[in-house]
């Protein structure tokens, strides 16, 4: 009979990305990967610890999956899993703790896992890593669109983030290594490819040959073969260059769709935060790319109730974000992570005021997004269709270079072709259509 394995995926899409490439690895063991509801041989929960409610969610599932099959391998890995190694083998039935590092011999470790010696912890020091390491490119990532990993690590230690401690520095795909990799991916059948990591701006800071960096790399992928679209994933404010605009405008291919972090509209607020420009420099930013490429979608992150955040310094956020003109925001709570900076601040912010400018800047950012997408009815828009709609299969959805959601009579022929689509309509920052 064989073998079964089943893998829980918890946070951000680097994460997802790395379950997808563990499975493969299991699946090359010769094991079926089943789903997590399932009763399964080895259960594998991919932890986030970017927040509290990260942390309490990893240790919901761990102790879910104990009680599915306490005969069970129980192998956590991931960032809480890296961070907190200690309060993982605490939880009862955890069997084997792999950090971040090491994701790649998952399946090796499960196997030499030996019962009766108790709970195996497998946790290196991330610090001293300055490889990066090699996992296989996932293949089952739906049919349309493929992530692919391009860096791991942070150096840069904001105030109130983990990551850097979890995830360790900056270490660089090889050039040649991601360029196949998206080749590979094409001929697979994936119209759209994603790069993803933890700061994809610092990709190449790491190699001896400093002329290699994000833009160096976007301008030979968008010429790779059958390559119909290229998003870039998260892009911090100070890794933005006139180079890195110029690949994302001059070439067709290349999607125009930037999430920029903000995290705070407030100068003093940026400070305590260790980010590295004011307000002024990043609307000075989106002002230049907005000159650049008229009707670009930008999109972005803002954490509220930073220790010390004052209701004017909050006003300032309001204001900052308001004259950006974003597509669409993501707010978080700020939430205080065990060895940061801001953790050991004295001034932290109540968490009902918290919970109350969450909900003004989530109201501000859904007008934003609202408007943007008003702003395409009647134009004829390019869709690169993805899938049926959930509740009506005679109808199917697919997204904008943009990153707007587009639904519209269709079938099945369609899928994972570009079409043309006359916006008639917004539901919800939805876009509604007919094909052209």
């Amino acid at each position: 009979m064989a073998k079964s394995a089943a893998i829980y995926t918890l946070g951000c899409k680097v994460n997802q990305y790395e379950s997808s490439a563990i499975a493969d690895l299991f699946r090359q063991g010769a094991y079926e990967i089943v789903d997590f509801e399932e009763q399964a041989d080895v259960y594998v929960i991919n932890t986030c610890t970017v927040t509290h409610l990260g942390d309490r969610k990893s240790r919901q599932i761990i102790r879910r999956a104990a009680k599915q099959n306490p005969e069970a391998v129980i192998a956590v890995t991931g960032c809480y899993a890296q961070t907190s190694p200690g309060e993982v083998l605490e939880i009862p039935g955890v069997d084997l703790v792999i950090g971040t590092k090491d994701k790649s011999k998952i399946v090796h470790l499960v196997e030499a896992y030996a019962r009766g010696k108790g709970p195996v912890n497998a946790v290196e020091d991330i610090m001293g890593t300055d490889c990066f390491e090699e996992l296989p490119v996932p293949t089952e990532q739906g049919k349309t669109r493929a992530f692919l990993k391009i860096q791991e690590g942070c150096n840069s230690f904001c105030a109130y983030c983990i990551i850097p401690y979890a995830r360790g520095p900056v270490r660089s795909r090889l050039p040649e290594n991601v360029i196949s990799s998206a080749a590979a991916l094409i001929e697979q059948g994936f119209k759209e490819i994603v790069l993803t990591g933890i700061h994809i701006g610092a990709y190449g800071q790491d190699f001896a040959d400093k002329q290699i960096d994000l833009a160096w790399l976007v301008e030979r992928l968008a010429k790779l073969p059958g390559l119909l679209r290229l998003r870039l994933g998260s892009v911090e404010p100070h890794d933005i260059n006139d180079a890195l605009i110029n690949s994302v405008a001059e070439n067709p291919n290349v999607c125009r769709h930037l999430h920029i972090p903000l995290q705070s509209g407030d100068d003093e607020v940026l400070v305590r935060m260790r980010r590295r420009y004011n307000s002024k420099q990043f609307m000075d930013l989106i002002d230049k790319i907005h000159q650049r490429m008229k009707g670009i979608s930008i999109t972005s992150d803002v954490i509220v109730g930073f220790p010390g955040e004052t209701e004017g310094n909050f006003a300032n956020t309001l204001k900052t974000v308001e004259q950006s003109g974003f597509a669409d925001i993501h707010v978080f709570k700020y939430s205080p992570r065990k060895g940061t900076v801001a953790a050991e601040m004295t001034d932290q912010v109540e968490p009902q005021e918290k919970e109350e400018r969450s909900k003004r800047l989530i109201e501000l950012g859904n007008h934003l997004a609202s408007k943007f997408a008003q702003g395409q009815v009647g134009k004829k828009i390019t869709v690169l269709v993805e899938q049926p709609h959930e509740k009506n299969h005679s109808l199917w959805e697919g997204h904008t270079d943009t990153y707007l959601k587009v639904i519209f009579p269709g079938d099945e022929s369609l899928r994972g072709e570009l079409i043309e689509v006359q916006i008639e309509a917004v539901e919800e920052s939805v876009l509604k259509g007919r094909i052209i």
